[in-house]
């Protein structure tokens, strides 16, 4: 099956371990940063999401009128807008992007942040809203006759967009989530699951739990898997683990002198943070190459667990997460354009012809199985 890199779409080049230099909403380092991605091998880029922030919608609109591949991963928390209003957002932003796009719908794992925006809920009730929301605007992107809806969270009459996504039947939704409410909300309705790294066996364990949600929603099919890295990666493991070792005393530092205003202290809420965490405390490495002090340093924030190594470590590292069944490799380094070019350079050609070789394998075996049972 063939293998994607998602890299991120940052706005500006501040990072866990560097304040950012300039604006929140740099526009020449957007494009910049994009390129970069474009350029050295990257399939898609994600435009995330926190409250305060530069609004993500618009700003892929800017970058994709300025590119012509890349494309494009936009985070939208559901409690912003209502979802015939984001149903036609998106359609004209896949309309702008001559079908790049892709939306990754967030529930909101952090009280204190969705409060910020004037949400309420409590996160379950989020989980329940989020899956009517999806649904929602799947049906806006493919309806063209006029609809009422009367739901637990949405109410509205004889609505019927007037613009449609380039994408045939709609564009893609992603999703993400490690409690048993996220799985039954994401299995049922995602297209692509989004994982944070975790060690193998935890990541086998998630993947067997969408699975098993899609299963129980009566899906036939299952979402794509996509897993979530901070690859460190230096020519010799010496210099790698090195390099590791300063980057968690940077993200140490960082934090010591305030976090920004869109990261909040604590203990995290969210079921993704708090597994970050139990690993972190159980080791600091798994696997090949899987690192969790980076994790640990940032109190479980998002995606935050290394991968350390050379390229090649890196490269076989994310092929044994591909052998699982993972098929996005999502990773974002810490001096933004430096470690996008470098990992598109370096780590990105040793996975696809590694993935090449393995498909290449898998059609001679099926070919000879089927030439035995013709036999």
């Amino acid at each position: 099956m063939p293998v994607e890199f998602l890299g991120i779409a940052a706005t500006n080049d501040g990072s866990e371990t560097t304040a950012r230099s300039g604006a929140a909403f740099d526009k020449e380092y957007t494009i910049r940063l994009a390129r970069a991605h474009e350029e050295y091998g990257w399939d898609r880029v994600l435009f995330a999401y926190a409250s305060g922030a530069p609004d993500p919608a618009p700003a892929a609109a800017y970058l994709a009128s300025k590119l012509d591949s890349l494309q494009i991963l936009l985070a939208h928390r559901p409690n912003v807008s209502y979802p015939t209003f984001a149903a036609k957002t998106f359609a004209t932003l896949d309309q702008i992007s001559d079908g790049r796009l892709t939306v990754h719908f967030i529930t909101g794992g952090n009280d204190h942040e969705q409060r910020r925006e004037g949400d309420t809920l409590g996160k379950d009730g989020r989980y329940a809203r989020t899956r009517e929301y999806i649904q929602l605007v799947k049906k806006i992107w493919t309806t063209t006759e006029p609809f009422d809806h009367e739901g637990e969270h949405y109410r509205f009459r004889d609505f019927v967009a007037d613009v449609f996504p380039v994408q045939q039947p709609r564009p893609g939704v992603s999703f993400g989530g490690s409690s048993p409410a996220a799985y039954a909300a994401g299995g049922a309705e995602a297209d692509i699951y989004c994982l944070w790294g975790e060690p193998l066996a935890r990541t086998a364990e998630q993947i067997e739990a969408v699975k098993a949600a899609a299963a129980a929603a009566g899906r036939a099919d299952v979402p794509r898997v996509q897993v979530a890295f901070r690859p460190i990666i230096a020519p010799t493991e010496e210099l790698a683990w090195e390099k590791a070792h300063r980057t968690v005393g940077a993200i140490k530092a960082r934090r010591e002198q305030g976090l920004p205003r869109h990261h909040r202290g604590g203990a995290p809420e969210n079921a993704g943070s708090q597994r970050l965490l139990a690993i972190a405390e159980q080791g600091e490495r798994y696997d090949r190459a899987l690192w969790t002090p980076t994790a640990a340093a940032t109190g479980g924030a998002g995606n935050s667990n290394a991968l350390v190594g050379t390229p090649e470590t890196v490269a076989q590292a994310l092929l044994d997460y591909y052998d699982l069944g993972v098929d996005i490799l999502s990773a974002r380094g810490y001096a933004l354009l430096d470690d996008a070019i470098d990992f598109g350079r370096y780590v990105i050609p040793i996975v696809r012809e590694e993935v090449a070789k393995r498909d290449a394998e898998r059609a001679t075996g099926a070919e000879r199985s089927l030439a035995a049972v013709r036999a």
